[in-house]
């Protein structure tokens, strides 16, 4: 999203354009999968100032705001991408920490059996499955 568009997407919102916001964007947007601690030190390289509060803060105006989306990948914090990206199902090895993403379309046929004898409709953009990848399982991860 270029800075123009943001601008014009906070204005519409009442909010203004700040160095924090742009740069929060940004650090999502070039790291891919980051959780807040890690926007924060992307951030802090070039503003020292800012603090991790305001980066909470910041992801959660975004996700508000349809720019950011979360899933969580661990126990720890979320993982923040950025919302224009094709949804995903991310695949986490317990293992190694390494994080896949298979296409949602492989779930579809348990979401549609869960949305029709449930009545539960599952939101696909914020599903991780745990499990250890190939190269643990033939034991070359770690």
């Amino acid at each position: 999203m270029s800075e123009s568009s943001l601008a014009e997407l906070l204005r519409s919102r009442g909010l203004r354009l700040t160095a924090q916001r742009q740069l929060v964007l940004r650090a999502v947007m070039e790291l891919g999968h980051a959780t807040p601690e890690q926007v924060h030190t992307a951030v802090r390289e070039v503003a020292a100032g800012v603090n991790i509060t305001t980066i909470y803060r910041t992801l959660e105006l975004l996700e508000r705001l349809g720019l950011v989306t979360h899933t969580h990948l661990s126990h720890g914090s979320p993982t923040y991408h950025a919302a224009g990206e094709d949804q995903h199902v991310h695949l986490v090895c317990r293992e190694c920490g390494a994080i896949d993403e298979i296409e949602p379309e492989l779930l579809r046929p348990l979401a549609d059996q869960l949305a029709a004898q449930r009545g539960f409709r599952v939101d696909i953009g914020h599903v991780a499955l745990f499990g250890v990848c190939g190269q643990c399982e033939d034991g070359e991860g770690k």
